[in-house]
């Protein structure tokens, strides 16, 4: 299962996402928003990042209007690897080589044709693990430090 939500300046996107996952008939939980007003992002970020560290979803995407801001949310949660990303090649390596469990997007510096591109590589690709096993684990040493 994949948790996705979004603040206002991702609205669109995410619902474009939700459309192309149930095409897909890939399951999801959608925590939201649902119509446009505005919210506090990192209240959402929370929610799916929770659902993803419990085990509950398998991996998290999260939009905003750049990204950012749910990225740095996110990744304030511990047990969470957060990228940023605004083309095909970053969502692949994000989880090839660094084991991110949450993509973030933006709806107002991406379109959904390559959002929806994005989303399969990173739900579709494999943590390589390798020489990337000692580093995705100094991260996490970071983050217990």
């Amino acid at each position: 299962m994949i948790a996705i939500g979004c603040d206002h300046g991702g609205l669109e996107l995410k619902n474009a996402i939700v459309a192309h996952l149930k095409e897909q008939n890939v399951e999801f939980h959608d925590f939201g928003i649902y119509e446009n007003h505005s919210v506090d992002y990192p209240e959402i970020a929370k929610m799916v990042c929770d659902s993803v560290v419990s085990g509950e979803a398998k991996l998290g995407i999260l939009c905003c209007g750049t990204g950012i801001g749910m990225s740095m949310a996110a990744n304030k949660i511990k047990g969470i690897r957060a990228a940023a990303c605004s083309e095909t090649f970053s969502a692949k390596y994000t989880r090839l080589h660094n084991n991110a469990n949450v993509l973030c997007l933006g709806g107002r510096v991406i379109g959904s044709g390559v959002a929806n591109e994005m989303v399969d590589l990173f739900l579709n690709t494999e943590f390589e693990g390798g020489r990337h096993e000692k580093r995705v684990q100094m991260i996490s040493d970071l983050e217990n430090a």
